[in-house]
């Protein structure tokens, strides 16, 4: 039995951490791996006993319906009236009352249990009705068509109908039914999430334009060789103690079981993140290197992008507003020569032009990559003076200052550092005159203007 508990753990607990750090900046991604991560941590506590574990681990099994409502809520349209309000609202809201109504019903339990139910699951139901309102209104606009609007219809289906089966489990895990194995329910709550989180990792990388097999293959491939050197080693402990304590309740088999998640989790955790636990001794061996640190951190992901690198992308099937998303995400990673590794505007003709008809390696491509994208930046500039603050200069602003100045005027501490004044005087305005909003939406009708230059350059 614990080999089989350990099993599912590290599937839970490897997946969990693929998607949290595959993009952590995509709110969906990084929630959905958010919810399986609890859900390996309810896995790993499910075969101790104890008052205080048997609380944690209830805590953590309902967990996921609560973070799976934020996951609902980021697959909802960027335009969706209601997406901004609702976020705030689970954000602040739904989530801490939840995990304070969970940790509650943990303590208390009885009656606790099904107002638990209720309260978690509620907010999970609104926010597929979003969902499904959003698609019937999507539906209704003349959303997309052909085989890319029919993928994102049944990734949709999927997602729906996976919800509705997770949020039955869900009831089952937070309402416990005497008749049903414990078991038996957290495994069919662990199908659900899983099927959740690929649905959410195919979407995050179509919309990206990458490749997702690849990548899924080889850190699954690492996470599954570092669990079995390293939970071998567990096993072997256990044999070579002579009997079954490692399923037994002492002392002993405890220590077993704590060793086993521990070690296999540990060794998952290293080999699926392990550009980000280099990235960290890389800060304390070269604390006084930075440039030393930032050259190993490009070329770390760049290594991490070229399995996502989508060989059969063409962009001349991609409608505007695919090609524009295409742009906007080049854009976001303009500072990240590894991230645009992995862009399909690798492939674009006027990258080809300005590579002398040499193939070149991605990171070259890259680099012309980001030099035309400079290029459209800078056509964007007024000509009468360095900065200004005018309707014409709107566009140029929110593109050159946040991506290529590489300012960030919203933050609570912002780093000025290394700016000069002109930057400096962008971001005393952007941060006094320019709500997030504002910004945002003047970002994404910029890049459709360099969306077009890009499409219309063959040189």
């Amino acid at each position: 039995m614990l080999v089989l508990a350990v099993a599912a753990f590290s599937v839970a607990w490897w997946l969990g951490l693929y998607l949290a750090g595959r993009d952590p900046a995509d709110p969906a991604m990084r929630r959905a791996g958010l919810g399986l991560v609890s859900y390996a941590l309810a896995l790993a506590l499910a075969p101790f006993d104890g008052t205080v574990v048997d609380a944690l681990g209830y805590v953590f099994a309902g967990l996921p319906a609560l973070i799976w409502t934020g996951v609902l809520l980021a697959l909802l349209p960027d335009g969706a009236p209601w997406r901004a309000p609702a976020e705030r609202v689970w954000r602040w809201t739904v989530l801490p009352l939840g995990v304070a109504e969970l940790a509650a019903a943990a303590i208390v339990g009885g009656g606790w249990e099904p107002l638990t139910a209720v309260l978690v699951l509620l907010p999970l139901a609104a926010a597929l009705w979003l969902v499904l309102r959003a698609r019937t209104a999507a539906g209704g606009a003349g959303g997309p068509s052909g085989s890319s609007g029919d993928s994102s219809a049944l990734r949709q289906g999927v997602v729906v109908l996976a919800t509705l089966l997770f949020a039955l489990g869900a009831v089952a895990v937070l309402v416990p039914l005497g008749w049903v194995p414990d078991g038996l329910v957290l495994a069919a709550v662990g199908v659900d999430l899983v099927v959740l989180g690929v649905v959410v990792a195919v979407t995050n990388a179509l919309e990206a334009g990458e490749a997702l097999g690849a990548d899924l293959r080889r850190s699954a491939v690492g996470a599954l060789l570092a669990a079995v050197v390293f939970g071998g080693q567990v096993g072997l402990v256990a044999l070579a103690s002579g009997d079954d304590r490692a399923g037994g309740g002492d002392g002993a088999g405890d220590a077993l079981r704590v060793l086993a998640f521990g070690v296999v989790g540990a060794a998952i955790a290293v080999v699926t993140l392990a550009s980000a636990v280099q990235a960290a001794v890389d800060r304390l061996a070269f604390a006084g290197a930075p440039a030393l640190r930032e050259s190993r951190a490009e070329l770390r992901d760049a290594s991490d992008a070229l399995p996502r690198r989508d060989e059969r992308h063409h962009l001349d099937a991609l409608d505007d507003d695919a090609f524009t998303r295409l742009v906007r995400d080049a854009l976001r990673n303009y500072g990240d020569l590894g991230k645009l590794v992995s862009s399909p505007l690798l492939a674009l003709p006027a990258v080809d032009a300005r590579l002398g008809g040499r193939e070149g390696h991605p990171l070259d491509r890259a680099t012309e990559l980001k030099a035309l994208l400079l290029e459209c930046i800078e056509r964007l500039r007024p000509r009468d003076a360095e900065f200004g603050t005018s309707e014409e200069w709107r566009y140029f602003n929110a593109l050159y200052f946040p991506y290529v100045a590489g300012i960030r005027p919203y933050r609570r501490q912002p780093d000025l550092s290394g700016l000069d004044d002109t930057s400096r005087r962008a971001f005393d305005w952007l941060r006094r005159y320019v709500p997030e909003r504002t910004l945002y939406n003047w970002q994404n009708a910029a890049a459709r203007v360099v969306a077009h230059d890009l499409r219309t350059r063959r040189g």
